[in-house]
């Protein structure tokens, strides 16, 4: 399958004193593809997920403007409980940062880990880089 692509608007506060995109609105970016990542196809895991592990490496500043940002997802790193999430984004088709997330499966009325379900599995698997 091809990655997973979904649209960011930026909004004019996340930029910081340094008239560029503040690298904590990075976050709130990655999560709202994230998000619309995993509702796209379904609604979500049987219990849930909580986040382990953020990464982002900063390849250019990003200046506010009206037109949104492109992100492309797609997952790999499927283990028993967790799982990665990669990001690229993209500014005008230029990558200004390439991310990487990773997710916990949990039972939260147990507050533990749990297993990936094989119907997680096949919806993670769904994910895959389509080579590139």
């Amino acid at each position: 399958m091809a990655r997973f692509v979904h649209e960011v608007s930026m909004r004019w506060s996340d930029m910081d004193a340094y008239r560029h995109i503040n690298n904590t609105a990075y976050l709130a970016y990655l999560e709202d593809a994230r998000v619309a990542m995993f509702f796209h196809r379904h609604e979500s895991f049987s219990s849930g997920t909580v986040i382990a592990r953020h990464e982002i490496e900063y390849r250019r500043p990003i200046v506010y403007h009206p037109e949104p940002l492109r992100l492309e997802l797609w997952v790999d790193t499927i283990r028993a409980a967790s799982f990665v999430v990669h990001y690229d984004v993209l500014d005008g088709g230029v990558a200004a940062a390439r991310a990487s997330t990773t997710c916990v499966t949990v039972d939260f009325d147990g507050d533990h880990p749990r297993r990936l379900t094989d119907e997680e599995r096949d919806i993670l698997r769904g994910f895959a880089d389509d080579g590139r």
